[in-house]
């Protein structure tokens, strides 16, 4: 496949190596969402605000969400979600614990 491909062909474990996470919480008319955002390292389109303002997407994906319904404070946990832009009220990275 790499004859095909030659440099093309790029190892997953090194394309994780070129991400960072960044959690971050999502507040809509009903809910509060805390997850995982997957962002660049640097440069070009890594700041948390580059993600929100890209107008090519229409969702945020997230991982590791807790998601707390602000009617009950009921708390899911789902592994993976995409979040709708236009739902979002209020969004900020999360504090990170000491």
């Amino acid at each position: 496949m790499e004859q095909l491909f030659g440099s093309q062909v790029e190892d997953p474990a090194e394309a994780r190596e070129r991400r960072r996470v960044e959690r971050a919480v999502f507040e809509t008319d009903r809910q509060l969402i805390e997850g995982d955002l997957t962002l660049p390292p640097a440069g070009y389109q890594s700041r948390f605000s580059d993600s929100l303002n890209r107008g090519e997407f229409e969702f945020v994906p997230l991982t590791n969400a807790e998601v707390t319904t602000l009617a009950d404070g009921k708390v899911t946990h789902m592994p993976f979600l995409v979040l709708s832009k236009r739902q979002i009220r209020i969004a900020y990275p999360a504090e990170r614990e000491a």
